[in-house]
């Protein structure tokens, strides 16, 4: 939906409002057999979906939005066609979901086509988008938050620019920069995608590879990587608020500018103001620019109230010097223009006008000159700083502000934004139109920027006025001196309008300063400009005139002038006035006088000037000069010119006006050298033409030709500094245009050679004019050329024998020895290729070919290699190596060069871009014919370039150029190049192989490790066809010469077959793992490369005749990869070879042995690497069987290999397929298939190693006790002997061992360890056996003896000391034919893990299988489930059956060592369930309840090399009603004596679990458990009809009798140990038993236990810490007690010293199974329920805590599963035994053994209790009780006796409290288990409460 939408709004560009308007009755669907027909449509051809369509029939096309449709007719209102995507499936939609669009049809019927007409990069844009909207959803899938956000803004981007590009409405400019952004967005995205590597050519088109030579498509790709680094490297600066693109763009202009918007003036003037503002260096204290000046009025908006929101201005020039200053402040200076006093309210009218300071504002504006803050909607807020008094000058205030912290603005201010901008002001004009417009206002910097542009004409003198120091005079307080300053020429007129304050304002014809009130030293610091027309600045000056002014109106009209100065512009010797200060005369006249020009104009002006005409100045030094006098007062001005019209240079002017005297010619010829170059540039044309008629009038001499010859180069390298560069296009124009020298050539050709040939003397001037070589040569083929035009032709000979001997020249210099002219030569080489273009014109170009491979060959052998092989480069780049002659010439030489060079190793990267740069021309099509010199090329270069990329480090920078110029050779070479090729080797065979060895080596390794990036694929394609086109040559040369018996290259032939294979299988040509996309475009320009290859493979090989033989068995691995790609044709040709190669092997050697066992090894490699298929093995077992079955001999072998090798692909392919899969059981089963698979066809080596694959799953799950089996499996194929050992035998790094022995010993060392960390320790104590025998009798090492024999004794100790776990045991049954084949419709038996309860278990297998269904029965299932195609999953607890060795039997052993027995090396296994027979007995269900007992057989023993192995067998018996009492009975009895036992040697142990113990025997309601037997079994009728069972009846009242002694124990040490807090509790236990025992005296005899003390003296002292379960035997074992566990290790829960104080079960525990047990119970029942419920509270914690569930049993047979599985609950603590509490209800983690004795239990009967007890607890001895508290009656009879139908799961249910079971789900607050891979289905609708803590199996 969200993509659909998005898609939507792409894709289409007018919508229907809304789908559901679309509704769809309307839609009458076409019926075929209307009248009306489908017409084929015309114009409706292709559309785009709008929103989503889903078929109703199958005549229908379902639709999403976006998809792409191809129109074929079309029928009231629906359309019938195909997507494009999937054009096979056609069907009908209807028309009002399609956008229909522009569209070309080509081809017509079946092979019609539509191509969009959009723009290519629209359809660009729209495919991009496609492609990443898929990705985009798995993204979101897989939760990648961040990278999905990114795609989503990328793709956001894109379509708003795709709609804008669509919309057809923007400027050609901005649609050039938009598709640039487009192109730039594409880019990152697919390298942020990991998808393919755009290139385009420089318009942003794809480049089409077959268009391109190789080296550019290269190159291509190697400039779109860079640029994308760089995106992506801004991608990350952005973030880092690094803005780079920006940095980079300033980088590449020199100049900048500052936008500046005036937004408000916050300020309280009153008066009209001038807002100057200006940039500002605080550390030189120095104005930058010119001011930006606003009027500001009293009403405090702009004077011109047009500009009201248009106040901005921009200041230009800023060059990389300003980004470099310190600091740069954005000043601002208020003056108010009104009265000399603001308070001034007198009544007489005051002056008006005045220009007074007010104050200034500073902004710091540092940062976003160097660009660390660019935001240009940033209003900044300049506080405002008001003038403190009269002597506070501007400046000061500015320099004070700026040192101050901050400023009291009160809220005064200015509202500005800023924002730097790159280029001059044109190229502002042009980028930011928004922004700067004709009306911005532009204020320059004060002076030329650092590039002075050609076209830049300007005039510029900035005056300011400094300051002065003015007499009072005849005044009493100093004057308030205004300056008035204006500019006249020398006849006294005054120049109007030329003076400017500002920009931003117009110009005016007088300035006046601002005053200060009473101040005698002002200082101004007021910068003007004044700009004057050229032609009237000689004859301009500027005059300063002073006044006084008042504050009252009528005085200030009667202030007349007082003093004067001037300056003039103009110099007496013609160069303008300098810059810098002036230190002016202030001259004092009467008014009149003063305003007369003529008077003053002949008088000094400063007091410089003074000095030198030596004025005397004597008396008072008011001097009388004519009737002005020269006055005390002084006045300074600082000025500075900026003009490309004025010189203040002597020098140049000199030179400029040579002829006024000649005299001085040579003086000033040479003092151009030093002019600042800024000068020169400014004066370009006119110093070139100076210099020429210098050179053309001195004709006949040469005295002038080498000072104007260095003049010249002079100004050619001003030209080339960075500076001026712009000036290059000056010097252009001057040559084609103003220059007119025609004799110019002879002359500097004269003096170059001079220079050249006296290169040691001449070596500084040589240098530069190098420099300047290009220029020059520029103006000696113009000189010539006009000459030519002039005089026809004449002196051809002379010139161009002039031009050889200077080439005569060059190459002497380059051929001498001199060590000064390296410089010089190293120029050369850079420099003359420069002429080439220019003399071309004049000169023979095939000559000049030759005079340049004379130059190069002349270079000194290993000096200046790089210039030298640069200096081929440019002439490969220039003219002369377009012509097909010159090229016959040049190319022989640079080949040569090229060869020599690479072979040593020198400047391969240099010798690269030449060779790239040479073929690059050969590939044009207007260089004439070009198959000659490839042929040059691949004869001499072609080898060395091979051997250069053989012998190169993937790691280098240059590779990736060398493979492209050995490509773009290889792609232009023609068919007869290539036989051309293999004749260059003339007669020599070896030659030719070698050739091909390297060539077949060298293309495996690139292709092997391919040296461009994988998203390359235009250039990875482009050098696959290249490459299989070579291939295919050199495996013709092959046939060809190699293949006869006499010739034969086994080596060579070999390379190929490896060569062609890996070409086949590399990763760019699989193109079944491309999005269909990529598929498509490369099928389409390449077709699947693998056929044509694998074709030749094949014939390559039937080619081998009788060489085949030599082939097998190396080649089986090649050809099998080969046919293991998944293309069917390419199988189905493929395949046979393999037939071919056992036929081939069999007629060598009756046999095709090497053949099987290579093909076996290799496929197994194969497919773990992730190839083959189902189709593959499918195929294979076809062809070669079909093959097989034609032959005489390979029938019956042949038909057994297929079958072999088909057998071991099904269990590779499941190995692999499971091997990706999360679980790791699946995985070791796989596992061990396939290693069982290698035993059994005897392949040693990869039998072990699976072993070792096996043993790494265990070890990562921490299955230390089967990583120890699965290594015993190799061990066992080791012998002790000092046989060496096989290289497969040891598989791993770790083990260092040169014989068998020494494996052996290592591996059991390791073996020992894993049985260590698993427990083991029975198990490592016999293989630490047979390796003691080693060490003491073979290897005699007693040291390592001793290590062992201590770790044998820890292990003998932790058996008896240390607690072990018992796992359970589980049957699991997998049905139905979902199941992967190795579980189908088997049963295995698992080891559970320590301490997992069943529904764990359960919970694991079934998140395993997510869309298995638990079944609910544990009766076999039918043949309907086996056979079904769903997945059914059963399981349940079994209990080991204990095999003793034999060494143990019928001998008193400690319950610690049997115990070990009880659940390992078993591999039978019971489970029990109840079966009723006989009608239904309502008084006493035990007479008629038999027990089903069935015994399972598994293949291996548990534990072994898996945690679970599969039923091999199984038996059933069934067990009367009777037998099962006497078993219940036993087991009561061992219970309580074990209890006792544990007692008596541990007086530590807690009480509870004996209190409880005895409280649930001796219990009134109970009455010793046993009154159900008697009513069953102790009655005539029942010994009536089973008379033979008499001898048992007997037997269970013996052990009913055998109670009491126990029991007595029992009360006897509860007596002892009893607190006095539960004396109350004690007292009535013993007042229940002692009834008890009355009565079973009374009827059953009476019964004594020896004492226990001698029982002690008979037995061992036992060990302290004991384990959980008792041996399942069913005979009496005296001294095993059942269970025992000690108090030090079960952590005591609190309250176990008085158990009453908490129920051990949160109170809400409700168990509700599935089927509502107690749906037939009669209410009658129920409530007797609700009465015993109401017992004492005593009692009624008991029920709560121990009593089990009573469970009122359905006639039904079936045992059913519960479905619920209890939540996962934390795993407990290793530490903490395990031993769970009947009144835990959990059911047991480990199922132990009934233990038989000889004492029968008494039943006492409680009222109303059907069949309950054994029920209940066979329920819970098969792990799976189900205790329905609140539904189901109170507790059993005999509390937590669990009696046991053989499947006891604890015995020691009550002997020791352990943790609490986890709270109902309802009450717990864990995180949910994550989800599954395929969630399940959704459940039925059912709103059963499903909350049982446990499932339980249940009748």
């Amino acid at each position: 939906g969200g993509s659909g939408r998005l898609w939507a709004r792409t894709l289409n560009t007018t919508h229907a409002s809304n789908p559901d308007s679309l509704a769809r009755p309307q839609l009458r669907h076409p019926r075929r057999g209307n009248m009306t027909r489908w017409v084929p449509s015309k114009k409706e051809k292709y559309g785009v979906a709008i929103y989503n369509y889903d078929a109703r029939g199958d005549e229908e096309l379902s639709l999403q939005i976006g998809d792409t449709v191809h129109i074929l007719e079309t029928h009231e209102g629906w359309y019938r066609g195909c997507r494009s995507r999937r054009k096979s499936k056609k069907g009908i939609f209807p028309a009002c979901y399609i956008h229909l669009k522009e569209a070309t049809v080509e081809g017509d019927g079946q092979k019609e086509t539509v191509i969009p007409n959009e723009q290519p990069l629209v359809q660009e844009v729209t495919t991009t988008l496609r492609e990443w909207a898929s990705i985009w959803k798995e993204l979101y899938v897989g939760d990648k938050r961040e990278m999905f956000n990114t795609v989503r803004d990328m793709i956001y981007d894109l379509i708003e620019w795709r709609s804008q590009i669509l919309s057809g409405t923007l400027p050609q400019d901005e649609l050039t920069e938009l598709k640039q952004r487009v192109t730039s967005k594409i880019d990152y995205g697919n390298k942020y995608l990991d998808l393919d590597l755009v290139v385009r050519d420089k318009d942003g088109n794809i480049l089409d590879p077959d268009q391109s030579s190789t080296i550019s498509l290269f190159r291509a790709h190697e400039a779109a990587s860079k640029q994308i680094e760089q995106r992506i490297q801004e991608e990350k600066s952005q973030k880092q608020n690094i803005d780079l693109t920006r940095q980079a763009k300033f980088a590449s202009t020199p100049s900048f500018a500052l936008f500046v918007t005036l937004k408000n003036v916050v300020c309280k003037i009153g008066e009209d103001a001038e807002v100057l503002m200006s940039l500002y260096d605080p550390v030189d204290l120095k104005f930058i620019s010119e001011n930006y000046l606003v009027r500001w009025s009293s009403s405090g908006l702009a004077k011109d109230i047009d500009q009201l929101h248009n106040l901005r201005s921009v200041f230009t020039d800023l060059g990389s010097k300003d980004l470099k200053r310190e600091k740069i402040s954005f000043v601002c200076q208020i003056v108010r223009v009104g009265r000399m006093e603001l308070r001034d309210n007198n009544t007489k009218k005051l002056t008006t006008g005045l220009r007074r300071p007010f104050g200034v504002a500073v902004m710091d504006v540092t940062d976003i000159i160097t660009g660390k803050v660019d935001d240009e909607d940033k209003q900044h807020f300049i506080p405002f700083q008001p003038v403190a008094g009269e002597n506070d000058f501007l400046q000061t205030v500015i320099n004070k502000v700026i040192a101050a912290k901050e400023v009291n603005h009160k809220g005064q201010g200015l509202w500005v934004t800023l924002k730097l901008l790159p280029g001059d002001v044109h190229q502002i004009r042009k980028d930011f139109p928004h922004l700067v417009d004709r009306s911005t206002a532009v204020a320059r910097k004060m002076g030329f920027p650092e590039i002075i542009m050609p076209g830049d004409v300007r005039n510029d003198i900035y005056v300011t006025l400094v300051q002065g120091e003015f007499d009072k005079g005849s005044k009493t307080t100093p004057k308030n001196v205004e300056v008035t300053m204006s500019v006249y020429d020398e006849d006294g007129k005054r120049l109007e309008s030329v003076i400017f304050p500002g920009a931003g304002d117009e110009g005016i014809s007088e300035y006046k300063s601002v005053i200060y009130y009473q101040v005698k030293q002002p200082r101004w610091f007021e910068t003007v400009k004044v700009a004057i027309p050229i032609e009237d600045v000689n004859r301009s000056h500027l005059r300063f005139t002073f006044r006084h002014r008042s504050s009252q109106d009528s005085k200030d009209k009667s202030e007349k002038i007082f003093a004067l100065s001037f300056v003039k512009l103009m110099r007496y010797d013609g160069t303008t006035l300098r810059d810098g200060e002036h230190d002016l005369i202030v001259y004092k006249a009467e008014a009149k006088k003063l305003e007369d020009s003529s008077i003053y104009l002949n008088l000094p002006a400063t007091k410089v000037e003074l000095e030198e005409k030596s004025y005397s100045l004597t008396g008072k030094g008011l001097q009388n000069l004519g009737s002005c006098t020269i006055s005390k007062d002084s006045f300074q001005i600082s000025t500075l010119v900026c003009s490309t019209k004025l010189t203040q240079n002597v020098d140049l002017l000199g030179l400029l006006k040579w002829r006024s005297n000649t005299s001085l010619l040579q003086q000033n010829l040479q003092q151009l050298m030093k002019v600042d170059g800024g000068e020169v540039v400014k004066f370009l044309q006119d110093t070139l033409d100076a210099l020429f008629n210098i050179m053309m009038e001195n004709s006949d001499s040469d005295t002038f030709d080498t000072l104007v010859f260095d003049a010249l180069v002079f100004i050619i390298g001003l030209i080339a500094d960075r500076k001026f560069q712009h000036f290059n296009p000056v010097l252009e124009t001057y040559i084609r245009k103003h220059f007119s020298a025609t004799l110019a050539y002879t002359k500097l050709t004269k003096v170059l050679k001079n220079y050249v040939d006296n290169a040691d003397k001449l070596t500084e001037q040589l240098f530069k004019a190098m420099k300047a070589l290009e220029y020059i040569f520029k103006f000696i083929v113009r000189s010539r050329v006009l000459f030519n035009q002039l005089y026809e032709n004449k002196g051809e000979l002379d010139f161009t024998e002039s031009l050889r001997n200077l080439f005569t020249s060059f190459d002497d210099m380059m051929n001498s020895n001199s060590e000064n002219t390296v410089m010089v030569k190293g120029a050369a080489l850079k420099y003359v290729p420069t002429i080439v273009n220019d003399v071309k014109l004049v000169f023979e170009p095939k000559e000049l070919s030759k005079l340049f491979t004379d130059f190069i060959l002349k270079v000194p052998l290993g000096r200046l290699v790089k210039q030298k092989l640069y200096c081929m480069i440019d002439i490969v780049h220039s003219d002369l190596f377009t012509q097909h002659d010159c090229r016959e010439i040049l190319l022989p030489l640079m080949t040569e060069q090229l060869k020599f060079h690479l072979e040593k190793q020198e400047e391969l990267e240099a010798c690269c871009h030449l060779l790239s740069d040479i073929l690059e021309v050969l590939y044009r099509k207007d260089v004439g014919p070009t198959q000659w010199h490839v042929q040059i090329i691949m004869e001499k270069l072609l080898r060395t370039v091979n051997r250069t990329v053989i012998s190169m480090g993937r790691d280098s920078e240059l590779i990736g150029s060398f493979v492209a110029s050995m490509t773009g050779t290889l792609r232009q070479m023609e068919e007869y190049h290539y036989t051309h090729l293999i004749s260059t080797f003339g007669k020599m065979r070896t030659d030719v192989v070698d050739f091909l060895m390297e060539t077949f080596i060298m293309f495996k390794d690139l292709i092997g490790k391919n040296v461009y990036p994988a998203d390359w694929v235009i250039m990875n394609m482009m050098q696959n066809k290249v490459f299989l086109r070579a291939i295919n040559q050199y495996a013709a040369v092959l046939n060809k010469k190699f293949l006869d018996q006499a010739n034969f290259e086994l080596q060579l032939w070999n390379n190929y077959f490896h060569l062609a294979v890996a070409f086949l299988t590399q990763e760019s040509l699989q193109l079944e793992n491309f999005s269909s996309d990529k598929r498509t475009k490369i099928y389409h320009k390449y077709q699947d490369m693998r056929r044509q290859i694998g074709f030749e493979i094949r014939d390559m090989w039937y080619n081998l005749g009788q060489h085949k033989i030599k082939f097998i068995p190396e080649m089986v691995g090649p050809i099998l990869e080969m046919t293991l790609v998944p293309e069917i044709e390419l199988r189905k040709a493929t395949i046979p070879i393999f037939f071919d190669m056992m036929q081939c092997e069999f007629h060598f050697t009756r046999s095709f042995q090497r053949f099987e066992n290579e093909i076996i090894t290799k496929l197994d490699h194969e497919v773990e690497g992730g190839r083959g298929d189902e189709q593959y093995k499918v195929l294979f077992q076809k062809i070669l069987l079909e093959h097989c079955r034609k032959h005489k001999y390979l029938a019956k072998t042949g038909e057994n290999f297929v079958t072999l090798v088909v057998r071991l692909l099904e269990r590779l392919l499941d190995y692999r397929t499971i091997m990706h899969d999360e679980n790791k059981e699946n995985r070791m089963s796989c596992t061990v298939n396939v290693l069982n698979f290698y035993k059994e066809i005897e392949r040693e080596e990869m039998y072990i190693r699976y072993l070792y694959k096996l043993c790494d799953l265990h070890k990562e799950c921490d299955n230390y006790t089967e990583a120890a089996y699965t290594l015993l499996l190799h061990a066992k194929l080791l012998k002790w002997s000092e046989d060496a050992c096989a290289a497969h035998l040891t598989q791993r790094d770790g083990y260092h061992a040169s014989t068998q022995g020494q494996l052996k010993d290592q591996l059991y060392q390791e073996i020992i360890n894993y049985f260590d960390k698993g427990k083991m320790w029975e198990e490592a104590i016999i293989l630490g056996k047979e390796l003691a025998e080693q060490y003491e009798n073979e290897m005699f090492d007693f040291e390592q003896l001793s290590t062992l024999l201590r770790k044998q004794a820890q292990f003998y100790e932790n058996i008896v000391k240390v607690i072990r776990p018992k796992p359970d045991y589980f049957a699991v049954g997998y049905y139905g034919q979902g199941f992967p084949s190795f579980l189908r419709n088997k049963m295995f038996i698992y080891r559970g893990k320590e301490y997992e309860r069943r529904e764990d278990f359960e919970a694991r297998l079934l998140t395993q299988f997510p869309n298995a269904e638990k079944m609910k029965t544990s009766t076999p299932p039918s043949e309907e489930i086996k056979s079904s195609p769903a997945q059914y999953i059963q399981c349940f607890t079994v209990k080991p059956i204990l095999e003793l060795p034999p060494k143990f039997q019928n001998k008193p052993v400690s319950e610690q060592i049997v115990s070990f027995y009880t659940i390992n090396e078993v591999h039978k296994f019971q489970y029990s369930r109840p079966v009723r027979k006989g009608e239904k007995d309502p008084e006493n269900e035990f007479a008629n309840m038999w027990i089903e007992r069935t015994t399972y057989v598994t293949a291996y023993k548990l534990p072994g090399i898996l945690r679970w192995f599969e039923v091999i067998s199984d038996s059933r018996v069934e067990i009367s009603p009777l037998e099962n009492a006497i078993e219940t009975m036993h087991l009561t009895n061992e219970k309580i004596n074990n209890m006792v036992q544990r007692h008596l040697n541990d007086p530590n142990l807690p009480i509870n679990p004996l209190s409880m113990l005895l409280n649930g025997i001796v219990d009134p309601a109970v009455m010793g458990g046993f009154t159900n037997y008697e009513k069953a079994f102790f009655t005539e009728k029942y010994t009536q009809e089973h008379p033979q069972e008499q001898d048992k009846i007997e037997k269970l009242k013996d052990l009913i009798a055998w109670q009491i002694p126990y029991l007595a124990d029992g009360v006897r040490i509860h007596g002892e140990k009893v607190t006095e807090a539960l004396r109350p509790f004690h007292d009535r236990l013993e007042a229940c038993f002692r009834q008890l025992r009355e009565k079973v005296e009374k009827q059953y005899g009476i019964r004594t236990l020896q004492t226990a003390a001698d029982e002690r003296r008979g037995s061992r002292p036992r060990s302290m810490v004991r384990s959980f379960t008792m041996p399942s035997s069913q005979r009496p074992l005296s001294v095993a007690s059942v269970t025992s566990i000690s108090s030090d290790n079960s952590p005591s829960r609190p309250g176990s010293d008085g158990f009453a104080l908490e129920p051990l079960l949160p109170k809400k525990l409700h168990s509700k199974s599935q089927d509502k047990l107690d749906r037939d119970e009669p209410e009658r029942e129920r409530k007797e329920k609700k009465k015993e419920k109401r017992n004492s509270k005593h009692q009624e914690l008991f029920d709560k805590e121990f009593k089990a569930a009573d469970i009122p049993l359905q006639p039904a047979e079936a045992v059913i599963l519960s479905e619920t599985i209890s939540p996962l609950r934390p795993q407990r603590p290793k530490s903490q035994v395990l031993n769970v509490m009947a009144g835990d209800r959990r059911f047991s983690v480990s199922p132990g053994p009934p233990a038989a004795s000889s004492v029968p239990p008494p039943i006492t009967p409680r009222a109303k209790l059907s069949f309950s007890l054994q029920l209940g607890s066979n329920l819970e001895l098969n792990g799976m009780g189900s205790p329905e508290k609140g539904e189901i009656p109170p507790p059993l009879p005999v509390k937590g006796i669990t009696a046991d139908y053989g499947n006891l799961v604890d015995s020691q249910d009550l002997s020791s409290p352990t943790t609490p079971p986890p709270p109902p789900p309802h009450q717990r607050h864990l995180p949910p288990p994550l989800p599954s891979k395929t969630p399940p289905p959704p459940p039925p609708k059912t709103t059963r409460k499903q909350t049982s803590i446990d499932s339980g199996i249940v009748q």
